[in-house]
């Protein structure tokens, strides 16, 4: 896998992350509830449930890329069609990141542990996501080296990501501004997942 194509992996696993859902209000809700700790404990194992289905995803589109080619190219249009489709609704939203700003009820460890894996591994439109995203590095992932790079991105991504939403969290000050600026970046996710839509269509 080459340099750029990596970078190309690296953006939108982190749009991938940055999108408000139910895993942002999940580890909202128990960094607020319960403090950093919790958070970051809810990001990590929520990471865990992101590796094993970018894992799967790999794996399976492998396998189709030797042996169905037709239904592999398939694949790729309509996760293009979905990338698009995310970035659309991202811009026509009012600030769904702000939606998910809201406290949370006490929590501990355990539960905040089981929540983030379980918010990962049952939600349906993460493997949406994953095969949208990884039909069109498979290709280009032709070694060890690059398959690793492919699962390890996204979970590190989200794994960050979440930490550094339960450390901004943690400080009540930066709350109300994080707010203010929700609505920009939907719109600015919206703009960059269409252009990563187009690209695929435009390079298969």
């Amino acid at each position: 896998m080459t340099f750029s194509a990596w970078l190309g992996l690296l953006a939108i696993c982190c749009l991938g992350a940055m999108s408000p859902g139910p895993s942002l209000a999940m580890v909202v809700r128990h960094t607020l509830g319960g403090g950093r700790g919790k958070g970051i404990i809810c990001a990590w194992a929520h990471s865990i449930g992101i590796g094993v289905y970018a894992l799967i995803t790999l794996l399976g589109l492998a396998v189709l890329l030797k042996q169905a080619p037709m239904v592999f190219n398939a694949i790729a249009i309509l996760g293009a069609l979905y990338l698009a489709w995310m970035g659309i609704q991202a811009l026509r939203s009012k600030g769904g990141v702000s939606e998910k700003l809201q406290a949370g009820e006490q929590t501990d460890a355990w539960t905040a542990a089981r929540d983030g894996i379980a918010i990962s591994l049952f939600n349906p439109k993460i493997m949406l996501f994953f095969l949208a995203l990884f039909s069109q590095f498979v290709m280009v992932a032709d070694d060890l080296w690059g398959k690793s790079l492919i699962v390890l991105t996204p979970l590190i991504v989200d794994g960050l990501w979440y930490t550094l939403i339960a450390l901004v969290l943690s400080h009540s000050a930066i709350l109300p501004k994080l707010r203010q600026r929700a609505a920009l970046i939907d719109k600015l996710s919206g703009v960059v997942l269409i252009l990563l839509a187009v690209r695929v269509l435009v390079t298969m």
